[in-house]
Parts: C-alpha cells; structure tokens; sequence
C-alpha cells in the first residue's frame, strides 16, 4: 500500500486516513496465512487425492486384469510372478557346466572346465548360456511365445536370461537376435527371438540391432530334424549386409534366440558373423536341451539319433 493510499484529501488538504493504516497490516496477515498456512493444506490434499485417484485406479485395474502366474494362470501377488507349483516344475540352468557350450555336469571339474564335445568339435561361438532346461513348464513358456502370441511372457523370460547371463554384462557391444526369414515373419506377425533381444538389451546396456543379420532363404522347420540336417537345414541361410559390417566389425556379438537344441542355428550364424569381422561372439537362450533331462517332446525335438549338442 502507497503513501498516497494512506492519505483522505479534505476542503483543508491532505491528512492522515487511520482506516488505510489498520487495513494495511491486516492484508498483510492475511498474506502471510495464506502462503504459510492454506496453500500447504491445499497441496497436501490435492496429493492425497492424487493418491487416492492412483489407488483407485490401481483397484479396478487390479480387479478386471489381476496378475496372473506364467505358467498356471491362477492369481498371484504380484504381476510377473509364479505360484510355488509353477516355479517348483523349472529347473534352472546352474554351474557346474561347460565354459563354452554351457552344458551342466554331473559333478564339478573345477573352474573354466571344457567338455569333450567341445573340444574335439570346437563351436564358432565363444560361450554359450541358457537360463532353463528346455523340459516341462520351460518348454511349454518357449511354445508360448514362440506359437501362442504370449508376448507378455517376454520381459520376464528376459530376466531369467539376463541372470544366466550375468557375465557377458559389459562385455558385449550389441545384442543380434537369430532372425527369421521376412515370409515367416509375416505369417507369424513377431520374431520371438527379437522380443526376447529387445528386452535384454536394457538389462545390459547395449543396441538391439535385428537388422545386423538377414536370413536370406526360407529354411525348413528344425524341429524333429538330426544334427546332421539340422546343419545342412541353415548352411548359408545368413547374411550380413554390406551397410551393416561396419556395425559388426572388430565388436563383441550376443546372439540371442529362445531354445538352444543342436546348436546349428546359432553355429550357422555365428560363422557368418565372423567372416563380417566380429571380434567376439557368446550365445544367450531362454531355454537349453539337455540330454538325459527331460520329458519325451524334448527328447524328440533335440534329435532322433546323436545327443551331444554342438
């Protein structure tokens, strides 16, 4: 308030206005009420509404979409979770195995051991890891994804990988998932490979590049096929574009797919990456055939006559 607003001009001049003096400091307090005691209050409840609008929310979703387990369906606490029978029927990939085809032993040989397969048999890839025996609940999640359009499974499924493959984590400089050839693609809408890459690559803090690597001939379904046919099944099937070499050259490679059986998929793509110049190249899967583990479909899908994977 202004000198002048204080003032009440009379027939004599101007004098002192004892009104505007006493409103003055009134307007004052009540400022300072306002600032210090009603906006807080304000902006305290318009939080807890917020709160109490996000918990509603949070209600009704929870009641028309309530998490469910990934492998029974039944309801669960949490989303992304399993019941205890569920993740009791998984059994985990865990050490000890073979430092390259990650293949689990019987017993512990001692730290950075080789199998003999691979030694006699060396494969193109540096490592391989999987986060599950591909058996059971494992083998019926990959189906799911792969044939039944569950990509939901895939973030979750992700993270298993990413933990079987904690020791590629800063290593690798892109991820490169096993692609499909573009008529396949469209005739099942996603590339389950590139779901499960496209998750991963956050985890580890690298580029998902599907386009690295083309498959530049419709190749015939692995599954049920030996090792030997298997291998004659994709010779040849990959191509690294000219464009995309110099993403590839002098980089370490984490090839992606979602079952490891044979190996000849990955072997085969493995080769074409190196003749591109990649310095290194290691294998992560969601789910691995191990021999002598699991149920007959396994059993059949891995091969009909020798068991030793690549």
């Amino acid at each position: 308030m202004s000198d002048r607003d204080s003032l009440v001009e009379n027939g004599f001049g101007w004098h002192s206005n004892p009104l505007a003096e006493t409103v003055g400091p009134v307007w004052q307090w009540r400022a300072i009420a306002v600032d210090s005691i009603i906006m807080p209050q304000l902006a305290g409840s318009a939080a807890m509404f917020k709160t109490a609008v996000n918990a509603g929310v949070s209600g009704v979703r929870r009641a028309m979409f309530p998490p469910l387990c990934l492998g029974c369906r039944r309801m669960t606490a949490r989303p992304g979770t399993m019941c205890a029978r569920c993740w009791a029927k998984l059994a985990f990939v865990e050490r000890p195995w073979c430092a390259v085809t990650g293949l689990p032993f019987d017993h512990d040989h001692g730290e950075g051991f080789v199998s003999a397969g691979a030694i006699a048999d060396p494969p193109p890839y540096d490592r391989a890891r999987a986060a599950l025996v591909y058996a059971g609940l494992a083998r019926r999640l990959a189906q799911d994804l792969k044939y039944n359009d569950r990509t939901d499974l895939a973030p979750w499924m992700a993270g298993w990988m990413a933990r079987a493959g904690a020791e590629f984590l800063g290593e690798v400089d892109l991820i490169v998932p096993v692609p499909l050839h573009r008529w396949r693609f469209l005739g099942r809408r996603f590339n389950q490979s590139a779901e499960l890459a496209r998750h991963l690559a956050p985890r580890f803090d690298v580029p998902c590049r599907p386009d690295v690597v083309v498959r530049t001939r419709r190749t015939r379904q692995q599954v049920g096929l030996g090792i030997r046919a298997r291998q004659d099944n994709v010779r040849g099937a990959f191509h690294v574009p000219d464009a995309m070499r110099p993403r590839v050259k002098g980089k370490r490679v984490l090839l992606v797919d979602d079952v490891l059986t044979t190996g000849a998929t990955v072997s085969a793509l493995a080769r074409t990456l190196r003749r591109a110049g990649a310095a290194g190249i290691d294998v992560l899967t969601f789910a691995r055939v191990v021999p002598g583990f699991g149920d007959d479909e396994a059993e059949r899908d891995f091969d009909g006559g020798s068991r030793r994977p690549i």
